[in-house]
């Protein structure tokens, strides 16, 4: 009767999406556990300062939070997020009112996907039309996003 109880809490926790966190947050505690203090780590480059906040801003985006844990202390990052207005202008992206809801990623993807064929005169990165559009189901938070 045990076993059957366990199986019946782990499909439970499946439907709910607890037991992927669960796993989530076990895998963030191991690594916080082994992770080695002692041993400095090299400095951040300032490319790899921005790449990994436009990572952390998407994993924060769609609740990765453990995800994001790990990579910030597993990489160096500094606990505290970049500013995004920052962050835009190191990487001369314009945003429009429509990207400012999302990660830069998305909208960064956007241009790349449409093959930077928009008009502009500056770097700028399109008015994220991609993200406006119904079909589609990037810039969306998971729980909003289309069920296939």
């Amino acid at each position: 009767q045990i076993f059957f109880m366990v199986i019946v809490l782990k499909d439970t926790l499946e439907k709910r999406g607890a037991l992927g966190q669960i796993k989530a947050r076990i895998r963030a505690e191991v690594f916080n556990v082994l992770d080695d203090q002692s041993e400095p780590r090299p400095p951040l480059s300032h490319e790899n300062l921005l790449i990994n906040e436009l990572i952390r801003e998407y994993l924060e985006y769609n609740k990765y939070k453990y995800a994001a844990s790990v990579l910030t202390a597993e990489s160096g990052q500094p606990e505290v997020p970049l500013d995004r207005q920052f962050l835009a202008k190191e990487l001369n992206i314009v945003e429009d009112a429509n990207g400012k809801s999302v990660p830069l990623l998305y909208g960064i993807l956007s241009h790349f996907l449409h093959g930077g064929k928009e008009e502009s005169t500056q770097n700028t990165l399109p008015k994220v039309s991609l993200l406006n559009d119904p079909k589609q189901n990037l810039g969306k938070p998971p729980t909003e996003r289309n069920q296939k």
